[in-house]
């Protein structure tokens, strides 16, 4: 079944969504050994923006890798929602990543012969979800990005930015906690790209899902309430949640005062 969203992240008390420590990863052995990551330490909180910034071969996508589960660490622990991931077997590892993830990448990695809904639904199919329910999910999140228009559509037919807004739909058809962008905006056009920026802002702002984008746009990572810059595999700044903090108190404020009006 898709995870819900039933209690706000600013309800929350920062939250924590992602833990890690001493996190580590080595390729290779003995002589070609390399250090990708060192003794990484990090907490993301529930319904915040962060940008992982840094230049190529700084070790920011294999941070991603493995905060997405998509890749284990030499070393170290990672936990999603209080989970020991490092500690789960394949299945259930793969359960959580499917539960509690979406993905959008660069590469739009779509099947260009099926349609729109059929690339939509891929993770609810995964799940076991119902076919009813997988359509009806997948209708609504392209209701989300603008496409429902498009849903008979093979993926081959679309522009660039509507294959990455159907990406976008798939990433959230599931209702992830957390929406893992590795550079967005990478294959598109400066105006196709503001658009998919909104509307990723809008989906941690407006449904507040965690956002969590790897880039080397500095002004694409100013726009997230966190920027974590690594550098050799370590990080050597991190702006923190004074933002997100911020952001917490005003969404507050605003929630009693709409229950205070009812």
């Amino acid at each position: 079944m898709p995870n819900s969203l039933a209690e706000p992240w600013y309800n929350s008390k920062m939250n924590p969504v992602i833990e890690v420590k001493n996190l580590t990863k080595v390729y290779g052995k003995r002589s070609n050994a390399f250090t990708a990551l060192k003794n990484i330490n990090l907490t993301i909180n529930a319904g915040e923006s962060v940008a992982i910034v840094g230049k190529s071969g700084s070790g920011k996508s294999t941070l991603m890798h493995l905060l997405a589960l998509l890749d284990k660490p030499t070393k170290g622990t990672i936990e999603v929602d209080g989970v020991e991931s490092t500690k789960l077997k394949a299945r259930k590892l793969n359960q959580l990543r499917n539960r509690s993830f979406g993905f959008v990448f660069q590469q739009f990695f779509m099947n260009p012969n099926d349609s729109v809904l059929q690339n939509v639904t891929l993770p609810l199919k995964i799940a076991g979800t119902r076919r009813k329910e997988r359509h009806e999910l997948a209708e609504k999140a392209l209701k989300t990005v603008g496409l429902s228009e498009r849903v008979k559509f093979k993926a081959n037919d679309l522009s660039g930015g509507q294959k990455q807004r159907v990406c976008i739909a798939r990433a959230i058809v599931n209702n992830p906690k957390i929406l893992f962008a590795d550079e967005p905006t990478g294959n598109l056009d400066s105006a196709t790209g503001d658009k998919v920026i909104k509307l990723l802002f809008d989906l941690n702002r407006k449904k507040h899902v965690t956002l969590i984008i790897v880039t080397h746009d500095e002004d694409l990572a100013k726009l997230c309430d966190r920027q974590i810059r690594i550098s050799d595999g370590k990080i050597v700044e991190d702006t923190g949640t004074k933002a997100v903090k911020a952001k917490t108190t005003k969404i507050a404020k605003e929630t009693k005062t709409k229950k205070g009006t009812k």
